[in-house]
């Protein structure tokens, strides 16, 4: 799936389908807090700026280790490469079936 718009949307979105969405809640977390802490929501606006970018570094921590690790990012890769396989195959099947649609 190709996604159109800036490089880093892509980026975003291709790891958010890699990790099946779940450490994205990090980045989430951390978008949150750092309006919560700029707008001096309650008590958000005394916490450290420590605390508020924490969520970043866990889940660059994720990204760049734990999911390489566990083989998480190219395990999706193969299953689209697997599933487009099968479709071109399909295709091609159908294609074989029907002489007429050949032209």
């Amino acid at each position: 799936m190709r996604v159109v718009g800036s490089p880093v949307r892509g980026y975003i979105h291709a790891r958010y389908v890699a990790t099946g969405g779940a450490p994205m809640w990090f980045i989430w977390l951390g978008v949150i807090l750092i309006i919560l802490k700029v707008l001096e929501i309650s008590v958000f606006a005394e916490v450290s700026w420590w605390w508020i970018v924490s969520p970043f570094g866990v889940g660059y921590l994720w990204f760049e280790l734990v999911e390489k690790r566990l083989g998480m990012d190219k395990k999706k890769a193969f299953d689209e490469m697997d599933k487009a396989k099968r479709d071109r195959i399909k295709k091609r099947m159908e294609v074989d079936k029907n002489p007429r649609a050949r032209r």
